[in-house]
């Protein structure tokens, strides 16, 4: 039984290829592993194939483009337990893998390495990455996603197998890094870091890399995986503070400290409650769709939350504010029919009128917000789907 697949994702990598390749069987045959050294290759045409078979390596075609689909592929095609990837470019050493290894026959699911802690080398790592995208977007993951891992963005890694292919991973660009790491530690898998080393790749060419694109790409998952820090927290600060200033606006004028505040700040209010408002139901919807369909895993909280938000409740609540708009609209109307239906002052017809808009907003947004959660909550029979027309084959 193969025990280890030692995973390189190959793109036109023949200046380093075949270094990698020897380095990897050498530590098989070294700690005694049955094991092996497989290559997804995703399109050369530098002869990156014929140097991988020619040193013993399995090869296997990856159609699609990208580092993620080639690794998603080369794990799925593994044969080993475990895996340990790792970049074909000679900038990690395949031939120290022995942390990696111990730690997953301990039980870890994912090892990742951590290049901080062991070493990098001069010039290894670019400074942009090295002291301001990698660190920033490590922090933003352990910070949205509590996991304990220092170097979101490190190639060498290892884990198990099923373990991973059970996480459904789908990103077929750079992304898959932290995919990788954000779906296991919301699956609650057992993760785990080890030191290891980063030298100066050995290729001649510019590396497949490129900063602010895939920087940008790992923000946009990580935000992506974080709706409650995208959607939800964002929106009860906006929804608190509006909250708090039209009430206290409602009513009249307010000076604080000698600074009056009025009809201005009141419609300014207005807006941050709807902006907050609509944040927080965007929430409450893509956590759903997001349970649903396995992308985030589910909690017995969320399950709660979501049972209280039936169309019949969200009918009630709504309604009620609707009701309310249309009492604030008849104010407003008879405050204006008390003048003859002539000018008002604008401070005395712009507060009813405020409230009725925002009355109404809140509660068409939420009966269409409980009537939408509702559709996502639907199972589905497939065996009740409407098939596709045959061609005639006449």
């Amino acid at each position: 039984m193969t025990e280890l697949t030692i995973l390189m994702p190959c793109l036109n990598e023949a200046e380093t290829l075949e270094t990698c390749i020897v380095k990897a069987k050498g530590y098989l045959d070294r700690a005694g592993i049955a094991g092996e050294v497989l290559i997804a290759d995703n399109g050369s045409n530098d002869g990156s194939q014929d140097i991988a078979r020619r040193c013993g390596a399995r090869v296997i075609a990856v159609p699609v483009k990208g580092y993620g689909a080639a690794l998603i592929a080369g794990i799925a095609a593994a044969k080993g337990r475990f895996v340990i990837m790792g970049d074909s470019d000679d900038s990690y050493d395949f031939a120290n893998l022995d942390p990696f290894v111990a730690a997953l026959r301990d039980g870890a699911d994912l090892v990742m390495g951590n290049r901080f802690r062991g070493g990098i080398a001069p010039k290894a790592m670019p400074p942009l990455h090295r002291y301001l995208g990698n660190p920033v977007l490590s922090t933003i993951g352990r910070v949205f996603f509590r996991t304990p891992v220092g170097d979101f963005h490190c190639g060498l890694r290892g884990f198990n197998r099923d373990a991973i292919i059970g996480l459904h991973l789908n990103t077929p660009g750079m992304e898959f890094a932290s995919e990788m790491v954000i779906k296991a530690t919301l699956s609650g898998l057992d993760i785990r870091e080890v030191p290891t080393t980063l030298q100066p790749d050995g290729r001649s060419r510019p590396p497949h890399l490129r900063s602010w694109r895939d920087g940008w790409l790992h923000l946009k998952l990580l935000m992506t995986f974080a709706p409650y820090w995208l959607f939800y927290y964002p929106g009860l600060v906006l929804f608190g503070l509006g909250s708090a200033g039209f009430l206290a606006l409602l009513f009249g004028p307010v000076t604080i400290g000698g600074v009056s505040f009025d009809v201005a700040t009141l419609i300014l209010s207005a807006g941050l409650v709807l902006t907050g408002f609509q944040m927080i139901c965007f929430y409450a919807l893509s956590r759903i769709f997001a349970v649903r369909f396995a992308l985030l895993p589910s909690s017995a909280r969320f399950e709660r939350c979501k049972s209280r938000l039936s169309v019949d409740n969200a009918c009630i609540a709504g309604g009620s504010l609707l009701l309310l708009a249309i009492f604030a609209t008849l104010s407003g109307v008879f405050s204006w029919g008390a003048t003859g239906f002539g000018d008002l002052d604008a401070s005395r017809i712009v507060r009813p009128a405020a409230l009725a808009v925002v009355a109404a907003s809140l509660g068409v947004q939420i009966i269409t917000t409980g009537f939408l959660a509702a559709m996502l909550q639907q199972q589905i029979n497939p065996e009740q789907m409407p098939q596709p027309l045959q061609e005639d084959s006449a």
